[in-house]
């Protein structure tokens, strides 16, 4: 599928897609971008996304990765 970006940079995710992966009004969107793939990678922060990070973190220090994350965001 294909869509066209506004003046101010927004998109419309087409209905079907919205659909299938349960995006209403408010929800949000985590933004991933790979650069050497040069891909924008767009994900639902829904209750099946939520659920499927359950025990990823396991062990791990939960706290730690997101730090670490919070500072990948920041040098990009």
């Amino acid at each position: 599928m294909e869509t066209t970006a506004t003046a101010k940079g927004q998109i419309v995710i087409p209905s079907s897609i919205r659909r299938k992966f349960d995006i209403k009004e408010g929800t949000r969107i985590q933004i991933e971008v790979d650069e050497d793939a040069h891909e924008i990678i767009l994900k639902p922060i829904t209750r099946q996304f939520i659920q499927s990070l359950r025990g990823k973190y396991k062990g791990s220090g939960l706290v730690n990765e997101l730090m670490a994350e919070k500072n990948r965001e920041r040098d990009l």
